[in-house]
C-alpha cells in the first residue's frame, strides 16, 4: 500500500530502509468508496492524506448550495484543509471521493513525531509546501487575469489527466465557470 508514497518521497529525498519502516508506522491506511466523505464542513481536519489510488476533491458549499471546487488530488497527491489540520479549527471545506480511493493518513501529532524522527522529511515537506504556494499563486493569477477559454486551455496543458477523469461540471466549478460556458469552450476548441 505504500508504493506510491515511497516512490513520491524518493523522487525528492533519500530514505534508508530503517527510515522507511519508521515512516510506515506513522500512517493509517484508509479506503474510501466513491462519494464517501473524509471531511465535512464544520468538522476539524484531523488528517493529512496521501492518495495511493483514486481521486478526491475538496470544495466549499456556499449559502445558495453551490459547490466551489478548491482542489483535486489523485495518485501521488496530498490533500487536507491545511489551516484546519494545523490549527485544529473547524473546516470550511468538504473532502470526498470522486472515485474509490486508497489513502494513507497521518495525524498532526504523528506528523510532528515523524519530522523529528526522520529529519529528511522536513526537507520533503518544505519542497511540497513551496510547490503548493507556487501553484496557489498561479491559480490566483489564472482566476483574475485570463479569459474563460484561456483558463481551460491552461488547465488542459498543465493537467491533461484532469479532463479525462474529472466530470466536466466539477472542472467548470474549479475554473469558476458555468457548465454551459465550459461546454461552449470545449465545443469551440474541438471545431478548431
Amino acid at each position: 500500500m505504500f508504493n506510491v508514497l515511497l516512490s513520491h518521497i524518493q523522487e525528492k529525498v533519500t530514505l534508508s530502509e530503517a527510515e522507511v519502516e519508521v515512516l510506515k508506522s506513522f500512517f493509517i491506511p484508509k479506503k474510501l468508496r466513491k462519494r464517501q466523505y473524509i471531511l465535512q464542513e464544520g468538522d476539524v481536519c484531523k488528517y493529512l492524506m496521501f492518495v495511493e489510488k483514486g481521486l478526491l476533491r475538496m470544495y466549499h458549499v456556499d449559502d445558495k448550495g453551490a459547490e466551489h471546487m478548491i482542489q483535486f488530488a489523485w495518485e501521488g497527491w496530498w490533500m487536507a484543509d491545511t489551516y484546519s489540520f494545523l490549527s485544529a479549527d473547524i473546516s470550511q471545506y468538504n473532502i470526498d471521493a470522486i472515485e474509490d480511493a486508497e489513502l494513507l493518513m497521518i495525524t498532526l501529532p504523528n506528523f510532528e513525531a515523524m519530522l523529528l524522527q526522520i529529519p529528511v522529511m522536513e526537507r520533503y515537506f518544505r519542497m511540497l509546501f513551496q510547490n503548493n504556494i507556487i501553484s496557489k499563486e498561479r491559480r490566483l493569477i489564472n482566476t483574475i487575469s485570463y479569459s474563460a477559454e484561456e483558463k481551460y486551455r491552461r488547465l488542459v496543458a498543465a493537467h491533461p489527466e484532469m479532463v479525462q477523469r474529472i466530470p466536466q461540471n466539477l472542472i467548470a466549478s474549479y475554473l469558476g465557470l458555468t457548465p454551459e460556458t465550459l461546454s461552449r469552450i470545449r465545443k469551440k476548441l474541438m471545431q478548431s
